[in-house]
């Protein structure tokens, strides 16, 4: 008989780990089930699309900042979304104390002002149907018409949904079709459980305009815009926006197989007589100083010379025309400020262009304030589709890159030599006039770093750079005062002054390596004289760079300085073959 001690216990059943199981399983059940409600069952609300104004402008397939203004069924566009939409190469310039608004392409220079049905285009008159404004709050719109002729915007507006839709010419946009008669449905956010906006016939057409989270950023033909699944889409063909007519790139210089070897022809009290010039031997420029900035109002007063220019065009040279500030900054400031004053300035030089037969303009505005600095840029670029139509080469000088203020900072190098056909680098005065050190007017490695600098920093292309080399040098006078300090003062000088002193005083020249130039010093009344000398070998290694960087060519400041020989140097240096 098996007694109590001996039997083997029974074991209890561990009911826990089932309830657990259980609960797991619920658990699970509920996560696969919220998994397909929230992934395959589909949020049956309809709602109205929200935009921020009441007539949203959608662009890229976003809401853009500010809404459109509908005039008389007509469009006008908020200036910040047309500054976004054509970006930094094509600037917009809105100036508030006269209302006028300034639009320049390369060849186009469009300009109209707020509550006014008048406006020009490259000065000849448009009409419009409705004028720009200034609202209330500020905000300026512009009517999209000459826009559209401008820049070849494409510009859509429902009048049902009350959206407008801007295209960017050139701009290419997938295009698409709902496949899903009952399920193709744009909502709100990219899931199934947002609430739709509108559902899709089978075939409906639409943008595709982006990806998120695995669905497409979609427009309907309404205008509307929104989130739709990719299996309910079949993409079709790429939408492209048709470009508006290109008018054939302006060709600054048609002398085939050469450089430009320009000269400057410095005018002050009067013009020289043609006759008494020499032969340049390769000189096919010439800029004669005619015209300077006269007052703040915009005047110009002219120096030009027929008899210069028939002489020069007999010569087989082109006339590119100086028009110079005065080196005034007031007054430039004044100049500069208004599309008014900046006008009158363009209108001046293209009638003096035609009156005088000229082939271009060499703009040179020196001891500018840097706060001028956009105020330039948008001169030049106003100025340069005008002369352009008229068959007018557009160049300016400047200076190579400093800390100075008034002759270097105020020059906005890269903007201006997207606007310009060339750039003169005026590579002298290393060593000014009143420089409190001696020194080459334009040593040889100063001269190449600032080419370099142009180049490279500024993104300036060689083939718009002209490298301006000096054919004058300063006599440097070292005098020692009674306590013991050496005053430093200087004087220019011709190529012939120099070579006078040389034979007068029979100097021998030595090689200063490091200027990369001829030396001479000698003592005159107890001072010491020293010249850093401009010759064969100084011009030789200047356009020896002008080639070592395939510049456009080369330019001389100024004629009157020259030693005869000195243009059969510079023509066989620039021109001679690798």
């Amino acid at each position: 008989m098996e007694t109590a001690q001996s039997r083997t216990p029974r074991r209890k059943r561990k009911s826990g780990i089932g309830i657990i199981f259980l609960l797991f399983v619920i658990a699970a059940a509920a996560v696969l089930g919220w998994y397909g409600y929230m992934n395959f069952i589909p949020n049956r609300e309809q709602t109205e699309p929200e935009y921020a104004s009441e007539h949203p402008i959608i662009v890229g397939g976003a809401e853009a900042d500010k809404g459109a203004i509908i005039e008389n069924n007509e469009i006008k566009l908020p200036l910040p979304v047309l500054e976004q939409l054509l970006g930094p190469d094509k600037p917009v310039r809105y100036e508030a104390d006269s209302g006028s608004i300034i639009f320049t392409t390369a060849n186009k220079v469009l300009h109209l002002k707020t509550d006014s049905l008048t406006a020009t285009v490259n000065s000849k008159p448009f009409d419009l149907t409705i004028a720009a404004e200034k609202t209330e709050a500020g905000d300026v719109y512009i009517p999209v018409a000459p826009i559209q002729e401008l820049y070849g915007l494409q510009v859509e507006y429902v009048e049902e949904t009350g959206i407008v839709t801007v295209l960017v010419a050139g701009n290419a946009v997938q295009r698409a079709e709902a496949t899903d008669a009952d399920g193709a449905a744009i909502r709100t956010e990219p899931t199934i459980r947002a609430p739709y906006t509108r559902k899709l016939e089978l075939n409906e057409s639409l943008r595709i305009w982006g990806e998120e989270d695995g669905w497409f950023i979609v427009q309907s033909g309404d205008g509307n815009i929104g989130y739709m699944n990719k299996g309910d889409v079949k993409l079709t063909e790429i939408e492209r926006v048709a470009e508006p007519d290109r008018v054939p790139a302006f060709v600054a210089w048609k002398v085939l197989g050469s450089k430009i070897n320009m000269t400057w022809e410095a005018v002050y009290s009067k013009n020289p007589n043609p006759s008494a010039i020499g032969p340049m031997l390769g000189v096919n420029v010439v800029s004669p100083t005619w015209f300077e900035l006269a007052d703040g109002k915009g005047t110009i007063n002219g120096k030009a010379d027929p008899a210069y220019v028939k002489w020069a065009h007999g010569k087989g040279m082109q006339v590119w025309a100086l028009f110079s500030n005065g080196f005034e900054p007031e007054q430039t400031t004044a100049a500069l400020a208004t599309v008014e004053t900046r006008f009158l300035m363009i209108q001046q030089l293209l009638s003096f262009a035609e009156l005088y037969n000229l082939q271009g303009i060499n703009i040179d505005f020196e001891n500018v304030k840097t706060s001028d600095k956009e105020n330039l840029v948008q001169f030049v670029r106003e100025l340069t589709p005008l002369l352009h139509e008229q068959g007018l080469v557009v160049s300016i000088d400047v200076t190579p890159k400093s800390t100075s203020e008034m002759w270097s900072l105020f020059l906005d190098r890269p903007a201006l030599a997207k606007v310009v056909d060339y750039m003169m680098v005026m590579a002298y005065d290393e060593h000014w006039a009143s420089s409190p050190k001696s020194g080459s007017v334009a040593s040889l490695p100063w001269v190449e770093e600032s080419l370099r600098r142009i180049l490279e920093e500024d993104a300036v292309p060689a083939n718009k750079l002209v490298l301006s080399m000096p054919l004058y040098t300063r006599i440097w006078t070292e005098a020692k005062g009674e306590d013991g300090t050496v005053k430093v003062s200087s004087k220019s000088v011709g190529m012939d002054k120099v070579k006078q002193i040389i034979a007068d005083k029979k100097l021998k020249p030595v090689l200063d390596e490091a200027a990369g130039q001829n030396y001479v010093e000698y003592t005159e009344d107890g001072a010491l004289m020293r010249i850093w000398i401009e010759d064969d070998l100084s011009m030789k290694a200047r356009v020896a760079l002008a080639r070592k960087y395939d510049l456009a060519g080369v330019a001389t400041w100024q004629r009157t300085f020259q030693t005869e020989a000195i243009w059969t140097t510079i023509d066989e240096a620039l021109n001679k073959r690798p």
